[in-house]
C-alpha cells in the first residue's frame, strides 16, 4: 500500500507543534506557581544601656627614656679591647672597652714620684718655719703658703689629673641598658663607640588634632600595640601634653609605659588608642549597622512575626569594634531598651524579611 506523500510531509510538523505546545504549558505552569521564600539565618543581640569606650586612634613612636651616644675612651688612640656587642645588656659600671694606656700610665707613675718629692719639700718648709712637720698643727694660711712654695700644691693637682686621664682609658656604662649601633673596632683609632639604650621603659610620642585635644588628659590610660603584631597590647599613661600647636594643627603628646615583656624596641612604630568612658549608651557591633541611601540602618528582629524591621539610626561614637547609636534625628526614628538587633546576615536584608534567629550575642 502506497502512503500519500502529503501526509508524510505534514506529519513531522504536527509532532513538532505538539512538543512546543507541551513546553509552553510547562512554562505557564512554572510562572503561576508560588516562589519559595528563602529564610535568612541571623545572629541577634538585645539592646541595653551600657558604658561605651570612646577611642581616639593615633600612630606613635617609642623613645627610650634613657639613651646616650658613647665616645671611645682616650679618643684618637688605639682600642686594645672591646668587651661588648650589639644587643648585649650591660649593668651600670660595666667596662665596655679599654684604650691604649701606656703613655698615661707612665704619666701617672711620674706624677706619683713628683708627689712623694713634694711631700718631702713641704715637711722641710714647715720645719724651717718652726713646726714639727705635722700639718695638723699648722695654721691654714701658713700651710697653704708652704704647699705652694714647696711644689706640693701643683704636684697634688698633677697627680689627680693623671689619675683621671688613666681612668679615661676605660669606657664604663653610665647606666644599665642595651648596646646598639656599635661602630668601634679593636686595634683601630677610636671615635664614636656605640649607643646605650635603657629599654626598661619607653615614652610613646604621638600627635592629636587640635580639635581632639580636649579628649586627652594627663594621667589618662592609653593602649599601645606594635604595628608588627597588633594582637599584643600594652598599657601606658599620658605624662606630657606639649602646650603648642604646630603648623599642621597637631599637638604632641607623650605617654610612658614599661617594657616588662622585653618585646619593645627603641624607635618602634606603634598604634595608640586613647580611651574615655561614655555612660548610658546603646552599643552594637559594627557589623550590625549597614548603610542605605546615605543613612545608617539597623534591623530590629520582631519575635512575634519573625521578620526584620528596617530602623534608621545615628552613630554617636565609634571605636575599633563597636558603635554607640541612637535613633535617627532626621528620620525621627527611635530605638528602645530590650529591642532585639540583628547583628549578622543583614547585608542583603530588606524591611519585613522573614528571618530565623540562630544565636544571640552576649
Amino acid at each position: 500500500m502506497i502512503m500519500n506523500k502529503n501526509i508524510l510531509y505534514i506529519l513531522p510538523f504536527a509532532i513538532l507543534a505538539a512538543c512546543k505546545g507541551g513546553d509552553k504549558d510547562k512554562e505557564e505552569e512554572m510562572a503561576f506557581s508560588p516562589m519559595e521564600e528563602v529564610i535568612v539565618e541571623v545572629d541577634t543581640m538585645t539592646l541595653h544601656k551600657q558604658i561605651f569606650n570612646k577611642q581616639l586612634l593615633c600612630n606613635g613612636k617609642l623613645q627610650a627614656i634613657q639613651k646616650a651616644d658613647l665616645i671611645c675612651p682616650n679618643q684618637g688612640t688605639i682600642l686594645e679591647s672591646i668587651y661588648v656587642k650589639n644587643g648585649q645588656h650591660v649593668a651600670k659600671g660595666t667596662i665596655l672597652a679599654v684604650a691604649d694606656s701606656k703613655e698615661r700610665t707612665a704619666a701617672y707613675e711620674k706624677a706619683q714620684h713628683d708627689m712623694e718629692r713634694a711631700k718631702v719639700e713641704l715637711q722641710d718648709k714647715l720645719i724651717g718655719l718652726g713646726y714639727d712637720g705635722n700639718t695638723e698643727n699648722v695654721p691654714a694660711e701658713v700651710l697653704k703658703r708652704a704647699e705652694i712654695t714647696s711644689g706640693y700644691y701643683s704636684s697634688k693637682y698633677n697627680l689627680q689629673a693623671s689619675a683621671k686621664a688613666l681612668a679615661d682609658c676605660k669606657l664604663i656604662a653610665p647606666f644599665s641598658g642595651r648596646i646598639a649601633d656599635l661602630e668601634a673596632r679593636q686595634y683601630q683609632q677610636g671615635g664614636r663607640f656605640c649607643t646605650l639604650i635603657d629599654d626598661t621603659s619607653f615614652d610613646i610620642v604621638f600627635k592629636v588634632l587640635e580639635a581632639e585635644l580636649s579628649f586627652v588628659q594627663l594621667g589618662q590610660k592609653v593602649k599601645v600595640s606594635p604595628f608588627v603584631n597588633e594582637n599584643e597590647e600594652f598599657t601606658g599613661q599620658v605624662t606630657e601634653i606639649n602646650p603648642k600647636i604646630d603648623d599642621k594643627g597637631l599637638v604632641t603628646i607623650k605617654a610612658r609605659m614599661s617594657n616588662q615583656a622585653g618585646k619593645l624596641i627603641d624607635g618602634m612604630n606603634v598604634r595608640v588608642i586613647v580611651e574615655s568612658v561614655v555612660p548610658d549608651m546603646f552599643v552594637v557591633p559594627k557589623e550590625a549597622v549597614v548603610e542605605r541611601d546615605g543613612y545608617h540602618v539597623i534591623f530590629i528582629y520582631n519575635k512575634d512575626t519573625r521578620r526584620s524591621v528596617w530602623t534608621y539610626v545615628d552613630i554617636m561614637y565609634s571605636n575599633l569594634k563597636s558603635f554607640a547609636i541612637t535613633g535617627c534625628e532626621r528620620k525621627e526614628s527611635e530605638i528602645h531598651e530590650n529591642e532585639v538587633v540583628i547583628t549578622s546576615g543583614n547585608q542583603n536584608l530588606a524591611d519585613d524579611t522573614e528571618v530565623r534567629a540562630s544565636r544571640e550575642r552576649g
